[in-house]
């Protein structure tokens, strides 16, 4: 039996690759639709996963401030009772220690306008009160054209429902309900009122003073965090190319409102304490500065945002990513999280900045490296978020577009150097002189027979 010679067979990857492809495509529908949903139950278990760890750390910081809170409203509750019974004579004086607590148990940041919010509606429910009882006597309409008038004169004074309202409709209440049984209303509320105030903002200001910077640090965490986390897994998902992630990263970027909220109150918070009570006064330029880097940051989650869709849709249209674009992105979240440890430190910003240039020159660099519609998008995005980090730290906003729009151009350059033109005149021949000899020679003679004066021929 003859032998049959061997003939070696050459092994093509992509043939191989092509062949598993199309085994993979072949798989039944039902194994292709159990795969997506193990995809989107994994992707369901890390957003609940992720959620359920940020609702434990809102859950945490409430907790504290709530015992904050009640701490600071039973001391002066107490106080505010005991210089009633002191100062002000016999009597129950219930207002005293209910306007104290009022103060206080209103939201952070507005207890110095709650304070004149509760005089200023006691005076007018008082004025109010007494005015018509003059005039229409007591009795049940009575008391409802009272309170019906006080309340209607709070709104248009206040503009909005409030502590004003609240307490002028209440005295008007008393006033017309109890001052023909009992007289002398009149003072004490207005002295109890007085006296619950000023206490409730002794014990923010002088006695149990919160640390503003602490406020803050624990309100802007959460968006510090997400922003850091949420660009590195943005930067990985384009170099991945993986469209469901820049999705997930955009869902996270979304749900943010709720700290965004906090945010905003602990800075009305922390701004009331610095100027309010002398032991915080030390700390009103880091809370400035604390400030201003809090106030960028909604800018920042909205441009975080923007690229996170961009990305998605250039992946949906299969747009390429020059590998300086995940970068970028990647070097503008490690700018944040050193801003944020700038600010708790207080040192001077030059490492952010530093960051934040080294971002904005790569987004050059991808610029001009084969980018397509929405790419060019995302590097817009890149540039307009780099600024608004430069302004975060301190910078005036032309300084930050001037910064960005150098660096940028530097990454540019470092890809496609500019084209140099050499503007030099080139030195003329023997020829072009003679030529230019002649050519004088034959003027000044047609000048001549003109009748002109003749020009003075230039020097050779």
């Amino acid at each position: 039996m003859p032998t049959v010679p061997l003939v070696p067979v050459r092994h093509d990857c992509r043939a191989v690759a092509g062949v598993t492809a199309a085994m993979a495509d072949d798989r039944p529908s039902a194994e292709r639709d159990r795969s997506r949903l193990d995809e989107t139950a994994e992707r369901a278990v890390r957003q609940v996963r992720h959620r359920g760890g940020q609702a434990g750390r809102i859950r945490a910081r409430q907790w504290e401030v709530t015992l904050v809170i009640s701490i600071q409203s039973g001391l002066a509750a107490a106080i505010a009772a005991l210089i009633a019974q002191n100062l002000l004579g016999p009597g129950a004086h219930v207002f005293a220690p209910a306007a104290a607590v009022g103060t206080i148990a209103t939201a952070i940041g507005t207890r110095a306008r709650r304070t004149f919010e509760l005089l200023g509606g006691v005076s007018l429910g008082i004025i109010i009160g007494d005015t018509l009882r003059f005039l229409l006597g007591s009795g049940p309409w009575q008391t409802g054209a009272v309170v019906a008038l006080a309340i209607a004169v709070a709104l248009l004074v206040a503009g909005r429902g409030g502590a004003l309202v609240g307490q002028a409709g209440g005295t008007a209440v008393l006033i017309s309900t109890l001052a023909p049984m009992e007289r002398g209303l009149e003072l004490p509320r207005i002295f109890d009122a007085l006296v619950g105030g000023a206490v409730g903002l002794v014990v923010v200001a002088l006695l149990l003073p919160i640390n503003p910077l602490r406020v803050l640090d624990r309100a802007a965490a959460p968006i510090f965090a997400i922003l850091c986390e949420q660009l590195a897994e943005l930067a990985q998902a384009i170099r991945e190319r993986d469209g469901d992630r820049t999705l997930l990263v955009l869902e996270r970027l979304r749900a943010t409102e709720g700290d965004l909220g906090r945010l905003h109150d602990a800075l009305s918070g922390a701004e009331e304490v610095v100027t309010i009570a002398p032991a915080r006064w030390h700390r009103r330029q880091q809370y400035h500065r604390y400030a201003r880097s809090a106030e960028h940051l909604e800018r920042l989650l909205l441009d975080s945002r923007a690229m996170a869709r961009w990305s998605s849709t250039a992946l949906q249209y299969d747009e390429p990513f020059p590998r300086e674009l995940p970068e970028a992105i990647s070097r503008l979240g490690r700018a944040v999280a050193e801003m944020r440890t700038e600010c708790r430190v207080g040192d001077d910003p030059q490492r952010t900045r530093r960051l934040v240039e080294e971002c904005a020159e790569l987004a050059g660099r991808a610029a001009v490296s084969g980018v397509r519609t929405f790419g060019e998008s995302l590097v817009t995005g890149l540039r307009t978020a780099s600024s608004d980090l430069l302004r975060a730290t301190g910078c005036d906003p032309d300084q930050a577009n001037r910064m960005v729009r150098r660096a940028a151009g530097a990454g540019e350059a470092a890809i496609h150097p500019p084209v140099r033109r050499q503007l030099h005149r080139a030195r003329p021949t023997r020829a072009t002189r003679a030529r230019r000899r002649a050519h004088l020679a034959a003027r000044a003679r047609n000048e001549g027979r003109a009748g002109l004066p003749a020009r003075e021929r230039p020097a050779r």
